[in-house]
């Protein structure tokens, strides 16, 4: 084996970054010596693995080819070095993207029992919309990802964590807040504010409500659900969230479910992980808890 994993480290850091400068930053060493790392890599292997425009670096066919392999060449060597202390306590760092409603009402939660039970793993976390996640997964910048909806890309796995459902909801002051039932009709009258395109939320909803309405009234679209709730509130709209997003303010009589009988949106909240990482040890521990956490909550909620 003529090349190393120097060289390959200077080459996955270059890919994420898309600068050697930024690249050497990160690894601790000059931008000289990452320069010649990902040069001699290049020449050991007799192909170009980036596109040079300027300053940037563009992954090649062959880079592209080499990204997933090399990954896990690292991710290997990282577990060889850090070891196991036995067969049930993993070691390593592992990147966690999740869209909105779980980072907010369960991967805390999951992150607390790895923390607690696998005291060796290092977790990241980094909060965007579904779509956001789906993309850092492609990129490599999340080993896996916890959405909302479905990914239909082919470079991924994708399993069902647990199930939630989204919910119309008004103020107490609005009209529609005193109806037994609200029509389609009355809702294609209404001022919406709604998630921002991309959000698993604003898919499952559209997916539900466009066939049968179409063309809604949409005043405002934002990214942070406090900022729709606080909105929807103190206001004459209706918005559509998550049931964990809004359930504390139902409680508190703040906002108000309302029963819209036609619509069902009820969805999937997923693991996605790029193919070739598949029985990889850590994302396995990571399903693994998750799903035992969920299972737990059951068995509390009976």
């Amino acid at each position: 084996m003529r090349y190393s994993l120097k060289q390959l480290s200077v080459f996955d850091a270059v890919a994420e970054l898309g600068s050697v400068s930024q690249a050497a930053e990160r690894l601790g060493v000059t931008q000289s010596a990452a320069s010649m790392s990902l040069s001699q890599l290049e020449k050991l292997l007799g192909r170009d693995l980036f596109v040079r425009q300027g300053k940037d670096m563009r992954l090649t066919h062959w880079g592209n080819w080499l990204r997933p392999r090399a990954k896990r060449l690292l991710q290997d060597a990282e577990q060889i070095e850090i070891g196991f202390y036995d067969q049930h306590l993993f070691s390593g760092s592992i990147n966690i993207g999740a869209s909105q409603t779980p980072a907010e009402h369960l991967v805390p939660e999951l992150i607390s029992i790895i923390d607690t039970d696998f005291p060796e793993v290092r977790t990241g976390l980094e909060v965007k919309s579904s779509q956001g996640i789906i993309e850092g997964v492609l990129n490599y910048k999340y080993d896996i990802g916890i959405i909302e909806g479905r990914c239909d890309d082919n470079r991924t796995h994708q399993e069902e964590w647990c199930r939630d459902h989204l919910v119309v909801v008004s103020s107490a002051h609005h009209p529609f807040a005193k109806h037994k039932r609200v029509s389609l009709a009355q809702l294609e009258q209404a001022q919406w504010v709604l998630r921002e395109g991309g959000a698993g939320t604003r898919a499952i909803f559209e997916s539900a409500m466009v066939p049968l309405i179409p063309d809604l009234d949409v005043w405002r679209e934002y990214s942070h659900v406090p900022v729709i709730r606080t909105m929807v509130a103190n206001g004459h709209y209706l918005t559509c969230l998550p049931y964990l997003d809004v359930a504390p303010s139902i409680k508190r009589g703040e906002l108000i479910a309302l029963n819209v009988p036609e619509l069902k949106m009820d969805r999937a909240i997923s693991f996605i992980w790029r193919k070739e990482m598949a029985d990889h040890p850590l994302l396995e521990c990571i399903k693994r808890e998750g799903h035992r956490m969920m299972k737990n909550h059951k068995l509390e909620m009976s």
